[in-house]
């Protein structure tokens, strides 16, 4: 089989590219926690059309349109949907007042499916019924609703490494204190086990991250619980409370913001010297978005098909055994190459990012960009200081207008 010169180093349509391609490494595991709280359902707002709706249907209909979206867009992400304060209960660890949402043939934390979407939809009509709301944090009573939804969500991400996936909690509610009708140590006990649960789960790659439900008259404080479990202090905090309003006006905008976050391509060791190396992350900003993998149907039973794929020989029309070998052709003889040394041949580097030295910045010239360039930024996360290092190579480079070379 002839080589298309042309292919070997084509990076978009490579299946093999490491850099570009957003492959299982970098795919995201998230769970949606939906507070379920009578408050949720008695709290109204006013919605695009004017309409009065309540916060639980701003919530569901935001996650609705991210699903829509998340399908189409990245299929391979994992999604789970859970309610806590709930009247019934449905999950692994059979806690009190937590129901994970889930369709038959699929597993609780999975790819989201077209019928996960259409009878989440529609769960509306159907939730008082068979979910039901229930406040799950009462005077004289020891369950925890919120704790204990922290805990599943937590245990619906165990699969995966944190290194593998990104692990998310997004949480929607609008009780900015959900003990503020507990009293005394109860009230101590319950939230410091909370806020224990939450750091836990940081402390296994979690991130949680809060979407406040409020109303123009109500503020949502988040001083009052959620900036302990967020770990909010500071000018983090105050950033956090002037968003609060915007984050509910623009939800749904706010939400897709959050599913399509950056995400790192590669981390790289980053040698400055023999004696300095700092840690770094690649971020690729600009990319084309693919449609998800064609699935093949039967047309009877509309079940998955498997393909498979055969070659034929050209000059005896039997079937090729094996792996097929590619070549090229140079001056008149086949060279022969397999898969492996292929993809050994587009892999110019495996190994850290070294720093060679630097150049007056009149030596780079637009025509140098070969293929679409990488952002490069620092990250504290395995070497602490390599942003303060990154941060003092690169003002001397601008100071000295100098651009660095590296392998």
């Amino acid at each position: 089989m002839d080589i298309d010169p042309d292919d070997v180093f084509r990076d978009d349509e490579d299946p093999e590219n490491e850099l570009f391609q957003e492959r299982d490494s970098t795919k995201e595991m998230l769970v949606y926690l939906v507070d379920a709280s009578p408050k949720m359902f008695s709290t109204t707002c006013p919605s695009e059309d004017q309409k009065d709706v309540t916060h639980f249907q701003v919530a569901v209909s935001c996650i609705a349109q991210s699903l829509r979206t998340q399908i189409i867009n990245r299929s391979y992400d994992e999604v789970a949907i859970c309610f806590f304060n709930t009247r019934e209960r449905k999950n692994l660890q059979d806690s009190n007042n937590v129901y994970v949402f889930n369709v038959p043939e699929r597993e609780e934390l999975d790819r989201p499916t077209a019928r996960l979407i259409k009878e989440f939809d529609s769960i509306e009509e159907s939730f008082s019924k068979e979910i039901g709301s229930k406040y799950g944090i009462l005077p004289g009573f020891r369950d925890n609703s919120l704790y204990n939804a922290l805990w599943v969500a937590q245990a619906l991400l165990r699969k995966g490494s944190a290194k593998t996936a990104e692990k998310r909690i997004l949480l929607f509610t609008n009780e900015d204190d959900p003990f503020g009708n507990i009293k005394g140590m109860t009230k101590m006990d319950m939230t410091r086990t909370t806020l224990q649960r939450a750091k836990d789960a940081q402390d296994l790659g979690i991130s949680i991250e809060l979407l406040p439900l409020t109303r123009p008259d109500d503020e949502f404080n988040v001083s009052l619980f959620y900036a302990d479990l967020l770990g909010l202090e500071g000018t983090n905090l105050t950033q956090f409370k002037a968003l609060v309003g915007e984050r509910f006006e623009d939800m749904k905008d706010q939400l897709r913001k959050r599913m399509f976050r950056k995400r790192k391509i590669r981390r790289l060791k980053f040698i400055i010297t023999d004696a300095i190396s700092i840690e770094v992350n690649t971020y690729a900003l600009v990319r084309p978005t693919n449609p998800g993998t064609i699935t093949w149907l039967d047309s009877v039973t509309n079940l998955p098909l498997k393909t498979d794929r055969s070659f034929i020989c050209a000059d005896t029309g039997a079937l090729v055994q094996g792996t097929p070998k590619l070549f090229q052709t140079y001056k008149n003889e086949s060279i022969m190459f397999s898969t492996d040394e292929l993809s050994e041949i587009k892999r110019v580097s495996t190994g850290p990012l070294r720093l060679l030295g630097f150049k007056p910045l009149s030596c780079l010239k637009d025509y140098h960009n070969l293929k679409p360039s990488t952002f490069v930024f620092p990250s504290d996360e395995e070497v602490v200081g390599s942003t303060c290092i990154f941060i003092a190579l690169h003002r001397s480079m601008l100071r000295l207008k100098r651009c660095p070379l590296s392998f």
